[in-house]
């Protein structure tokens, strides 16, 4: 599948800048009236910021950048303010500059890089004397607070590049943005102390930055290249009013206890080593979920005429060289010499099911041939990029490649949309679609793009599916339908995705004998739904906040004698839901059984099955469910086809509370992008 653009970062994280009542969590009144309050802020928000908002006429050379903030409850989730964006987009730069100035007064020999708006606040990135950390935040907010209350103006200058080169004389960084920033000008803002070389735009003054929290400090390359230096960057971010200042910092700690990471841990579900970093070590449980998982993409490919292949894991770098990704994509692979020879470990299943299609003379009765292949992809990511579960170098992808002709594009994707919603319904999660279309890097000819892209668009007006464009983020040899799913706390994560490729068919001269007996090309379409199913898993652990639905728990069903007496039977019944296919376990430990309740709830167990004397006697269960608690006794017949009738059906059977914290969605360019064009 397609590329991603690469990052450093090692962050720690700052203690919890907000201490939460134990009660006020996502399923509490508290939470809910907060979310309330937020919702009728954001709608408030909606008002014309032209006056308070310091907007000069910028250089050819400047950059716009937008953040969008799109609640999706909101009359906004339809008709999106951009004056509502440009104004976070300002407040957001405008503070980073602040906290700039702040960090220079405590460190007047620091080396300042770049500091720009992104999709959760600002950074700005540092050279300091010493290492920065969380304790640091009290001091850095402080002497922010000062500017913001001075109440200082933002006055944007533009210089010639000689005034700018002697101005910025000590600071390297900035020798070299200017070095890289066409023409002969500069542009720059002066906030209180600090004078920056910056594009804009920004508020006009700074009592409009009065809501901000700085979160984190991390590591981070110039310019993103492991071979320049490594650079302190301090995390912050801000909002127009407190009340959603407020929401945000709530959500970050909501989204701190469901942490994939910590929640792993708990359940026994998988952990990682340093011998082996960006790999995952499944646990027995972890590894029992994740293979329901795969086993549910296996049936739904099943039931579409998918047909399964496994490939090798190394090949010869000519199979990368006849693709096209050694040279678009060879600094994520990882390689190695053998018998005087250059390998490569695969990192994405295309290259050699291109070589499957190849490997007979095939048919136009055959199309549309649908291929899928689980096998373990390596990619090479810089250490400071990876992330849990979410960002690794080995994984698997549910991935699939259709090989078609042109007339069959819009019913295989028609098909494909069907897959995406059964799949994201399924667990309660809501999805934006967007188009992305030619990077600058790209492989073929204009038309055949031009042509892919318009195909794609055709789809999803077919199917009825409002989408946008994501201008220049296809991959390198087709453009691609990007599917932004949104959890619970409305985070948004790239997964499922559909791309079009009439490139990769040529390179491998790929054809098939059509009905007039021609050889004519292939179409392929690349496609995953749930993309990595490594960083899919660890999304539905936290969305689900660990509990996951009979169907995909570890253990479904727990049972618990109250005393030894009763351990026969218990055993009994644990054989009979083990031969119908339960993940069954028997607690018959010499603990109180309040311990042992605690602890299952605890273990997110989705059926506890307590037995007494009287439940033994008449072939009752005592039933316990981690949804709805106690529900009394039962036959246990049936308790048995209520368990069965879930895990059959795949049903949903736990609390997914969509919070009001969903309405903040939001979406930016990463603010390597201003390094890219020299700022």
């Amino acid at each position: 599948m397609g590329s991603r653009r690469r990052s450093s970062s090692c962050a720690f994280t700052s203690p919890s800048p907000h201490r939460l009542s134990p009660r006020c969590t996502l399923r509490s009144p508290a939470f809910r009236a907060k979310s309330k309050s937020l919702r009728e802020a954001l709608t408030r928000a909606r008002i014309d910021f032209d006056s308070s908002c310091a907007a000069p006429k910028r250089p050819q050379h400047a950059i716009t950048m937008m953040i969008d903030l799109l609640p999706q409850e909101s009359p906004m989730a339809e008709a999106p303010n951009d004056k509502r964006a440009d104004k976070l987009y300002r407040v957001r730069h405008s503070t980073a500059h602040l906290m700039a100035a702040a960090i220079l007064e405590m460190f007047p020999d620091a080396r300042l890089a770049i500091g720009p708006p992104i999709k959760d606040g600002f950074y700005y990135d540092f050279e300091l004397p010493r290492a920065l950390s969380p304790d640091d935040f009290e001091e850095i907010e402080e002497r922010m607070t000062k500017l913001v209350k001075s109440n200082v103006p933002f006055k944007y200058e533009e210089w010639d590049k000689d005034k700018a080169r002697e101005f910025f004389k000590d600071q390297p960084y900035k020798l070299e943005l200017i070095e890289g920033i066409e023409g002969d000008t500069v542009s720059t803002y002066e906030s209180g102390p600090l004078i920056d070389l910056c594009a804009g735009p920004h508020v006009r003054y700074s009592k409009q930055c009065k809501n901000f929290k700085l979160l984190k400090v991390a590591g981070a390359y110039w310019r993103g290249d492991e071979n320049q230096p490594m650079l302190q960057r301090v995390y912050g971010t801000a909002f127009p009013t407190r009340d959603e200042l407020d929401q945000y910092l709530l959500m970050l700690e909501e989204a701190k206890r469901r942490d994939h990471r910590k929640l792993a841990r708990e359940l026994e579900l998988f952990d990682f080593n340093r011998l082996s970093p960006g790999s995952i070590f499944w646990r027995p449980k972890g590894w029992t979920s994740y293979r329901q998982l795969q086993n549910y993409f296996r049936e739904i490919e099943a039931e579409q005429g998918y047909e399964e292949i496994s490939n090798p894991l190394i090949y010869h770098e000519d199979l990368f060289a006849q693709s096209g990704h050694l040279e678009h994509y060879q600094d994520t692979m990882f390689k190695l010499e053998a018998h005087g020879q250059n390998y490569c470990l695969k990192p994405m299943n295309c290259p050699d099911t291109m070589l499957y299609f190849k490997s007979k003379k095939r048919s136009y009765r055959e199309l549309p041939l649908r291929v899928a292949e689980f096998g373990h992809l390596h990619r090479n990511e810089l250490p400071g990029a990876l992330g849990g579960a979410t960002r690794v170098r080995q994984f698997c992808q549910d991935d699939a490649h259709i090989f078609t002709t042109e007339e069959h594009i819009t019913q295989e994707i028609s098909m494909l949309l069907e897959l995406v919603e059964r799949t994201y319904g399924m667990f309660n999660m809501e999805y934006d679609v967007e188009i992305s279309t030619r990077p600058e890097d790209f492989m073929g000819e204009v038309e055949l793009w031009d042509k892919a892209e318009g195909a794609l668009k055709e789809a999803l007006n077919a199917a009825g599916k409002p989408f946008t464009i994501n201008e220049g983020d296809g991959a390198f040899y087709g453009p691609k339908i990007d599917f932004q799913v949104r959890d619970c706390l409305g985070r948004s994560w790239q997964c499922a995705t559909i791309q079009l490729d009439f490139q990769l068919p040529r390179r491998f001269e790929l054809t098939y004998t059509a009905s007039d007996n021609a050889e004519r090309t292939p179409i392929v379409i690349h496609r995953a739904i749930a993309g990595s199913l490594e960083r899919f898993f660890a999304i539905l652990l936290e969305h689900l906040a660990g509990a996951f639905p009979t169907w995909l728990a570890p253990v479904q069903a727990v049972i618990v004698p109250i005393t030894d007496e009763q351990n026969d039977y218990a055993w009994e019944v644990a054989r009979d839901l083990k031969r119908s296919g339960v993940r069954v376990e028997v607690d018959d430990r010499s603990e109180k059984m309040g311990f042992k309740i605690r602890e299952a709830e605890t273990k997110k167990i989705p059926y506890m099955l307590v037995i007494g004397g009287r439940e033994a006697e008449a072939h009752n269960v005592a039933l316990r469910t981690y949804k709805d608690g106690r529900r009394g006794t039962l036959p246990l017949a049936e308790v048995k086809k209520e368990i069965l009738e879930r895990i059959a059906n795949r049903t949903l059977d736990v609390d997914v509370q969509v919070s009001g914290l969903a309405t903040i969605v939001e979406d930016a360019p990463d603010g390597e992008d201003m390094a890219e064009r020299g700022y």
